[in-house]
């Protein structure tokens, strides 16, 4: 299995060798990537909408997953192959693009990998990016029967749950788009901002280890709507642990469900 993270010096040389994704996406502007990719992004890189492309129309919570299907016929149009090596990118820490590493890696696609440190440390290392829009032939992506380590609200009793999302919203201070503020009753909250160093890259293997020492093995990710806490199932895999079930409704299905919360620091 390759390692869930590429280096900008990587991937600069190997360009050409690569399937490459663009996710930058904002919550309170959705729209806010697709201009962003326009205006400039790295060459060869194709943009992928969270909402339209990652999301389904059905399902639990905010950004519902699509059918596996339907994510493997996008990846085939998008000119991604099952043996290609694909990269994703953001502008946020890979709270974003791990969305669709997860995705990758739930259906068996070993070879996703996440750019570590995003579009600012590729331009902070003063690499080139294009306002040219980038296309890749299609290819034939084989439908997968389905996406592995999902589970339900019904499915969280007795287990581990790791909330990503940041600690304010955590503790109900603020609740920007979900019903209710606070948390799942038990969950314990351990931001994806926390995997990331001051320079926006991840931490070196010993601090995720440390980080996640006690972190139980069979633990399960959640977040608002299961996409950041795809940033710490991330984390979680560079430390050592096996790939991790997420709540793919997180907190935005919880709290729809009118289920009891929990406020302030403690799970």
């Amino acid at each position: 299995m390759s390692d869930p993270l590429i280096s900008i010096g990587e991937l600069a040389d190997r360009l050409d060798e690569v399937v490459l994704f663009d996710l930058r996406w904002s919550l309170t502007d959705p729209g806010r990537g697709n201009a962003a990719y326009a205006t400039g992004h790295i060459p060869g890189a194709v943009f992928v909408d969270l909402e339209t492309d990652l999301s389904g129309p059905d399902g639990d919570g905010r950004h519902p997953l699509p059918t596996a299907e339907g994510f493997t016929r996008l990846l085939g149009n998008l000119g991604a192959g099952p043996n290609d090596e694909i990269v994703v990118y953001d502008d946020v820490g890979g709270s974003v693009a791990a969305r669709m590493w997860w995705m990758l890696r739930s259906i068996g696609h070993e070879g996703s990998r996440l750019l570590d440190g995003g579009l600012g440390a590729w331009l902070d290392a003063g690499l080139p990016v294009t306002d040219d829009e980038s296309r890749r032939p299609s290819k034939n992506y084989p439908a997968a029967a389905g996406f592995t380590g999902v589970v339900t609200a019904d499915e969280l009793t007795d287990r581990q749950l790791i909330d990503a999302r940041a600690p304010e919203r955590y503790r109900g201070e603020i609740e920007p788009v979900d019903p209710k503020s606070g948390h799942i009753p038990g969950a314990v909250n351990m931001p994806a901002a926390g995997n990331l160093g001051p320079d926006g890259r991840f931490l070196g293997l010993e601090d995720l280890i440390e980080r996640y020492r006690a972190t139980p093995e069979d633990s399960i990710v959640s977040c608002g709507s299961g996409v950041t806490a795809c940033q710490v199932a991330l984390a979680l895999m560079v430390a050592g642990h096996p790939m991790p079930d997420l709540y793919v409704g997180s907190f935005s299905d919880w709290s729809r469900r009118d289920l009891p919360v929990a406020t302030g620091d403690l799970p």
